[in-house]
Parts: C-alpha cells; structure tokens; sequence
C-alpha cells in the first residue's frame, strides 16, 4: 500500500487515521463536530498527541454529542482540567463547549452543520492534484472565507490553517497525493 508521504509508516494509529479516515467525506453533524474539535486541539501540538488522546476526550465530551457538549457544566471543566488523559488547556476546553453552542445556531439556521460546511464547497469535495511538485497548501483563500465567517458566528480556536486541515481531514478536500492508493 502507498499511502500520503505525511504518514509515517511505523505508526500504526497514523496509519489506520489514513486509510480510514482522512479524506473519507464525513456528512454527519456529531462526526463533524469531534473532527472540528480535534483539529481546534491540534493548534501548536502533533496531530499523534491528539489521535493518542482521542478516546479520553470522547469520554469527556459525552462522545461529541452536541446538545450535550453546549450544556456542559462548570463542574465538568473543572474535571477535565484535572484530566491528564486530555489536553488541558483551558481555552481549547471552553473553545470545544462554546463552538457546540455556536454549532447549534447553525443547525438553526442551515438545518444541520454539514449543510453549512459543504456548502462552501458546492456540496462535493475538492479534488486537488497533489504530488511532490504541487503540495498541498496550508491554508487556502477557501479556509480563509470559512475562518472569517465562523468567528462571525461567534467560534473559537479556528483559524485558516486548522480550518484547512479540518477540510482535508473531513473530506470536504480530497488532498490525498497523487501516487496514494487511497486517492
């Protein structure tokens, strides 16, 4: 199997990420969600740190269901910031409840967050040629427009750069190289 030049081969967790995951078009809105979250996590940090913690931050997070996430609790807080099997910074924390309150809005509005989100893509992924000549960018004038519009709407913890990767990872872009099988 040829997978993207990103993935370390020796890492099995990386790997299964890849093969199953990354790229894979997600359009359901709890799903969504925990990938918006992880990303927002990953800011300064390794995407290995954030996939090892992933099942404590599910169990935190009452498994990213969102109404549940928007009523978390000031006790619930205090909890995970004592939480060592997480990521404890207080303000990807209160990011992660005050972005489920902000995604509610939108389910308001656009009838679900995954409508909102792919349709800043015309509802179907990118598909991008990406090799050793042409790699895939950091940051796009697309996750730029998406950035401004969800800190209108009152998000946190997402700039152009962790909304591209969000993008790529949701399969909202299809930025898998050109030489992977899994394309």
């Amino acid at each position: 199997m040829k997978r993207c030049g990103w993935v370390p081969e020796e890492n099995k967790l990386y790997c299964e990420y890849h093969d199953f995951e990354w790229g894979k078009p997600i359009y359901d809105d709890r799903d969504l969600f925990e990938l918006f979250c992880l990303e927002s996590y990953q800011s300064g940090l390794s995407w290995l740190t954030v996939l090892k913690k992933r099942k404590a931050f599910k169990q935190v997070f009452h498994n990213y269901d969102i109404d549940s996430v928007a009523h978390f609790t000031n006790q619930e807080m205090a909890f995970a910031l004592q939480n060592s099997s997480i990521i404890r910074h207080k303000l990807k924390l209160t990011a992660t409840v005050n972005n489920a309150k902000a995604v509610q809005k939108i389910q308001k509005e656009f009838g679900s967050f995954s409508a909102y989100l792919w349709g800043f893509v015309g509802s179907k992924p990118i598909d991008n040629l990406v090799n050793a000549e042409q790699p895939a960018p950091a940051q796009t004038d697309l996750s730029l427009k998406l950035s401004k519009d969800l800190k209108k709407r009152g998000f946190q913890f997402l700039g152009p750069v962790t909304l591209y990767s969000f993008m790529q990872a949701a399969g909202l872009v299809n930025d898998h190289e050109e030489e992977c099988d899994f394309k």
